[in-house]
């Protein structure tokens, strides 16, 4: 693939990154800028190279996983050095929660709160599949785990999120 076809799929593909690199981060902006930035950077230098085994599209989002990845992990280690040089001190956001206006803000809100109690791979999968209309088989390839895994998170995180969901409902 050369750099200009290369650069065409990424500007096609941008928003649908820009999502994948939110959820991979906890949807944390300044995180998820700086992994993407450095995605980018890594498949325009030739550090990650697509070989066509899978679609690019797959690929691409399993390099933007792997970027988050280390990307948070960065943060964790910087944030724990901080921690330690200011031991004792606990910063508590004053910000009180939004309140929810309407009911469509109510139901995304509910989404996101069962989709974070979720595990990290039930949440991938179905943000994969949901969000980025990937299938189960593409999904697998993006999260580096077998078909059959990626099934049974699919399946029981979706189980699980129809019961969270279902009850709040109730209540």
């Amino acid at each position: 693939m050369d750099r200009s076809e290369l650069e065409r799929e990424l500007e096609r593909l941008h928003s649908e990154s820009w999502g994948w690199a939110l959820a991979c981060l906890g949807y944390d902006r300044a995180s998820a800028e700086d992994a993407l930035q450095s995605a980018y950077l890594r498949i325009v230098s030739g550090q990650a190279r697509f070989d066509r085994r899978s679609s690019f599209r797959s690929w691409l989002f399993g390099v933007i996983r792997y970027t988050a990845m280390e990307e948070r992990r960065r943060r964790a280690r910087a944030s724990l050095r901080l921690t330690t040089a200011n031991e004792g001190i606990e910063a508590v956001d004053p910000a009180p929660a939004p309140d929810v206006v309407t009911e469509r803000a109510e139901r995304a809100a509910l989404l996101e709160a069962g989709l974070a109690a979720l595990s990290v791979r039930q949440r991938e999968v179905l943000q994969l599949v949901f969000y980025h209309g990937m299938t189960i088989e593409e999904a697998a390839g993006v999260m580096k785990v077998s078909l059959g895994s990626a099934r049974t998170h699919y399946e029981r995180g979706k189980q699980a999120l129809a019961q969270r969901i279902n009850q709040v409902d109730v209540r």
